[in-house]
């Protein structure tokens, strides 16, 4: 079982930076895939960007060069770093952990992550 908080969510205008946390309950050293995703309302969720364990690291094309994902194996902690933030950003972001290897070289997929936080509201204003 795998628990996941993310935090540093919040309203920014647009061109702003927010960064995303999210701590793990379990050695993030260990999960092969975490990722980053997000729902805006009356939409479906979708990826924003992900990594597993051989090192790939994936974008959404919307999220390529505005938004960066790191982990700090450490802290037991995903991040999310988001530029030049746009008011089609906002949305609830989810972190994600999937601890098998389905999720391998496959990218922010939702269907193939399995352990979700509670989300963290962004809200980017014009």
């Amino acid at each position: 079982q795998v628990q996941l908080v993310e935090s540093g969510g919040g309203s920014v205008q647009a061109g702003g930076s927010l960064r995303l946390s999210c701590a793990s309950s379990t050695y993030t050293y260990t999960i092969p895939c975490m990722g980053w995703f997000r729902q805006a309302p009356a939409k479906e969720r979708e990826g924003v960007a992900s990594f597993d364990s051989t090192g790939a690291i994936r974008y959404t094309d919307f999220a390529e060069g505005r938004f960066t994902i790191s982990k700090d194996n450490a802290k037991n902690t995903l991040y999310l770093q988001m530029t030049s933030l746009k008011p089609e950003d906002t949305a609830m972001y989810y972190c994600a952990a999937e601890p098998t290897l389905r999720c391998q070289g496959r990218g922010p997929v939702p269907g193939l992550y399995n352990y979700w936080g509670q989300g963290t509201q962004v809200t980017v204003s014009s």
